[in-house]
């Protein structure tokens, strides 16, 4: 029963708040929280979806302490009376603004229900109603076939935009064209890869400088008009919609010839970084109808990519088709020619896309590697979408992008521009730092940590995009000093503030209390360990570490922290391995780091660097599910005698079966795999007769069910439908748990067994096991 109360409250608090934490009850001390081994974080989305998408159209209540600036919650102390209100972060008397004069136990503010521990508001700005904007950056050096099916697809997209949406357009292939959206006209204007450009020459070049004011369009939403820049680049949709048509069905490939023996002449690099300063000039030197700069105004660079930047900035690979793109092997070695300089040209211009407050996304659809190793830093560090696709023809790239502009029940697209998180602690508590796709605001404040986790030394992180599933890992510690007296509780409060898809400044509040204990052995921190939520923040950590580390000194570093954390919470008796117990809250917890250290994300083998680059990049900002599901992916087994029915079985080669079907889920891959039996009764057509309808119930079931999971996924996963022997089954087999191999003795070549030298999770545990009670540790 308990365990059904916790998983339940971890299910609640996901749910209502978004929020998963490793250790749910915290020690009163610094000393002994060190001794929890995995520092103390939470798994916080900030913009996922609720079930009562209810708003506050009023300005929050602010806590007038200038340290704390917290904001009035559910939480708080609150004297009807008397009309004041307690901080729960600093315990400042605070008194309700005029407005709040009628509050009383019987008319409550919306914030103070108890449910309401998650809030948000709508706030006036400085600009009504503010337009999102969307650039798209096309590659032009791509077959003629993958360039019409990118047209196709980004011309649904227009569709699925905004109306208010301010669109432009940037094609690339040696030169890159900046187009003009005029109706009486087809313009562009062309520059070299080679050269940077910025935003002040673009000013100049483009002709911004001198641009008179024009009439502000009407907006689709609301009344006020958006007192923002529009120019002959950046044209509201609803104006423009059948121009656009126009100049996107006009996209001509790129007219170099390409020698034999040599790849496309590709400024990626030089187009990215006239993207981004096109939106700066525009929005923050006043390169518009309106002459004063806009920062705060939220946007997406839509980068559509086919291939790797071959000439000038940015460069991964000259175009001599005979030297090859680097791979792990010749980084290691440190001859990947290009490598450092491109990332730190990247990482620059992430960081100034980041300032501006610019998403940067990258829809990639190469057979080859692109570069997605050295540009990983623009979706990373603005929070940009990221999709890997073989072609442009393919249902994953373009599923993908339809679900980027999927409307949801209120006809809005599920996203948000420009965050920014503020994240509020009560004095016991300290602030280590932030792991997601966000860069830091630099706000110093008290509540800092001194040892930074991620990124640190602020309490404030920069969003540039949210989507209902970005997730940060915040990471937290016990301040040293005056320890904090057992069956107090700490409080953390999320504060986010961000521009809504319909032009609104909203803000959402989040507050949460946890209770502390006097000892790190107190039995409740070990029952209320959520080990989903500790295998995803570990992960994170790991693949953070990777940046920095050797992958074997990580891979140390893995294995000393499970060791440690066993020895924490398990029961035994020195030197007896038999007398090992780990306690429930726990016992998936070593099976969950074990097939993590097989995963892509610590493994580089039969990945290239832009996949392990892709896998890790998606880790860093799913949410708590998607994360555990990404390690230890979930199998499901279909058998004739349940048709529709499904069982989840171990991720093991004992449940590969000749007369049954798998479905397995990587996240990254969604694959259905039929047993020899099962394949035979299909090619004799036995589903198709009457008297095995059965049969047929049974095969299509994992196909719908796959065909579910697919549909509701973003990034779109890869459809493998594959059987026993194909070669398409190495997804599944290196996956899966090796406790049948070829080399064991009894081994007849049936299809459960693995072929590999990989351990298997029997003999990892039992070394865990004699490592966890060895006297010597």
């Amino acid at each position: 029963m308990m365990s059904q109360d916790v998983n339940s409250f971890f299910a609640d608090s996901e749910s209502r708040d978004g929020v998963r934490m490793s250790f749910n009850c915290w020690p009163a001390s610094r000393i002994e929280a060190a001794k929890l081994v995995l520092p103390l974080g939470v798994m916080y989305t900030p913009f996922k979806k609720r079930e009562s998408e209810f708003v506050l159209p009023y300005e929050p209540v602010v806590c007038r302490t200038n340290n704390c600036k917290a904001i009035l919650n559910s939480l708080c102390n609150v004297d009807y009376r008397a009309k004041l209100w307690s901080c729960v972060i600093c315990n400042q008397r605070n008194a309700f603004p005029a407005s709040y004069a009628h509050a009383s136990e019987t008319q409550m503010p919306g914030e103070l229900y108890q449910e309401s521990s998650t809030v948000e508001y709508s706030v006036s700005s400085g600009i009504k109603n503010i337009p999102p904007v969307f650039l798209y950056v096309v590659d032009t050096c791509i077959e003629p076939d993958e360039l019409n099916a990118l047209k196709r697809t980004l011309l649904e997209s227009l569709h699925s935009l905004p109306p208010n949406s301010l669109c432009g357009l940037i094609t690339f292939g040696k030169y890159v064209y900046v187009h003009e959206i005029n109706p009486l006209v087809e313009k562009a204007y062309a520059f070299k890869g080679t050269k940077e450009y910025s935003s002040q020459d673009l000013l100049k070049l483009l002709k911004l400088d001198r641009q008179t004011a024009a009439p502000a369009p009407r907006p689709a939403y609301g009344v006020h008009g958006p007192s923002v820049p529009t120019n002959k680049f950046l044209k509201p949709l609803s104006e423009t919609l059948s121009l656009m048509e126009e100049i996107f069905e006009g996209i001509q490939r790129d007219t170099f010839e390409v020698q034999t023996g040599r790849r496309y002449i590709r400024s990626v690099g030089a187009a990215l970084s006239i993207a981004v300063n096109l939106l700066e000039s525009v929005f923050h030197f006043g390169g518009g109808s309106t002459q004063t700069t806009h920062t705060n105004i939220g946007g997406r660079i839509m980068s559509f990519i086919g291939g790797a930047c071959t000439d000038g900035l940015g460069m991964i690979v000259d175009d001599d088709l005979r030297n090859t793109i680097r791979t792990h092997h010749v980084i290691e070695q440190g001859q990947a020619k290009y490598l450092k300089k491109a990332t730190k040209f990247y990482e620059a211009l992430a960081m100034k896309a980041s300032k501006n407050g610019h998403a940067v996304d990258i829809y990639t659809a190469a057979l080859d590697q692109i570069g997605l190793l050295e540009m990983k830093s623009l979706p990373s560090l603005t929070g940009g979408n990221l999709v890997l696709a073989d072609s442009f023809e393919s249902s994953l790239f373009s599923e993908s992008l339809k679900k980027v502009f999927a409307r949801d029940e209120e006809g809005n697209c599920p996203m948000a521009f420009n965050a920014v998180m503020d994240v509020r602690v009560s004095k016991e508590l300290r602030i280590s730092g932030c792991i997601g796709p966000c860069v830091s605001m630099g706000v110093k404040h008290p509540s800092v940590a001194d040892m930074e986790i991620g990124v640190g030394g602020t309490t404030q992180w920069k969003f540039c995009s949210l989507l209902p599933t970005t997730t940060p890992a915040i990471f937290f510690d016990i301040v040293p000093q005056a320890p904090t007296s057992a069956g107090g509780q700490g409080y953390i409060q999320f504060v986010t503030n961000y521009q809504h898809i319909n032009g609104e400044r909203r803000i959402r509040v989040t507050t949460i209390a946890r209770s502390y204990l006097t000892s790190s052995d107190d039995p409740v921190i070990r029952d209320w360990f959520d080990q989903d939520a500790a295998a995803v923040l570990l992960a994170r950590l790991s693949v953070f570490r990777l940046e920095r580390e050797d992958a074997p000194d990580v891979m140390r570093w893995l294995d000393r922290n499970l060791i440690k954390i066993c020895q924490k919470f398990s029961s035994f008796t020195a030197n007896q391995p038999e007398s090992y117990l780990l306690p429930q809250s726990l016992e998936f917890f070593p099976q969950a780091v074990y097939h993590l250290r097989r995963s892509p994300f610590l493994q580089f083998f039969n990945n290239s660097p832009d996949e392990t680059t892709f896998y890790r990049s998606i880790l860093l900002r799913e949410d708590t599910e998607s994360g555990i599901t990404m390690i230890q992916p979930y199998l499901l087994e279909y058998s004739s005698l349940t048709g529709k029915e499904s069982t989840p079985v171990s991720l093991d080669a004992t449940s590969l079966k000749k007369d049954t079907i798998l479905l397995m889920d990587t996240f990254f891959h969604v694959l259905v795999y039929h047993g020899a039996d099962v394949v035979y009764w299909k090619n004799q057509g036995f589903d198709q007769l009457p008297e095995y309808a059965h049969l047929k119930v049974f095969m299509e079931a994992p196909l719908e069910d796959a065909t579910e999971i697919v549909s509701n996924r973003f990034p779109v996963p890869r459809y493998v439908v594959t059987e026993e022997g194909a070669s398409q089954a190495r997804f599944l087999l290196s996956k899966v748990n090796p406790s049948i191999t070829h080399t064991q003795p009894n081994y007849q070549g049936e299809g459960g067994a693995i072929l590999t030298d990989d351990v298997s999770l029997e003999v990892f545990l039992q070394h865990l096991r004699k490592l966890v009670v060895s006297s010597q540790n």
